[in-house]
C-alpha cells in the first residue's frame, strides 16, 4: 500500500486550487465573449425562422384582401359530467 507524504498532499491541493482559480478567471474574461457569440448566433437563427414564416404573407399584391376564418368547433363540451358530492371537513 502506498503512503502519501505531506508534501504530496499539499502539492495536490495547490494544483487543484490553481486549476480552480485559473478556470474561474478564464470564465470571467471569456464568458461574456462566448455568451455574445451564442446569443448573436441564436438571434440570426430566430430572424431566419421569422423571415421564412412571414415570407409568403408579405408577397401578397397590394389591394388584395384575404379573410382567414377560424374553423367551427367540432367538439362540444358535455354538461353532464357527473353528480356533485358535498363534503365536510372533519376536525
Amino acid at each position: 500500500m502506498l503512503e502519501a507524504s505531506f508534501s504530496d498532499v499539499l502539492q495536490t491541493i495547490l494544483i487543484i486550487l490553481l486549476v480552480y482559480f485559473a478556470f474561474k478567471l478564464l470564465i470571467k474574461w471569456f464568458g461574456p465573449l462566448i455568451l455574445k457569440y451564442f446569443l448573436r448566433k441564436m438571434g440570426k437563427r430566430f430572424e431566419q425562422q421569422f423571415r421564412q414564416q412571414q415570407g409568403p404573407a408579405s408577397q401578397k399584391k397590394e389591394g388584395k384582401v384575404s379573410i382567414d376564418k377560424k374553423p367551427k368547433a367540432g367538439r362540444k363540451s358535455n354538461k353532464n359530467v357527473g353528480e356533485y358530492i358535498d363534503y365536510e371537513e372533519i376536525d
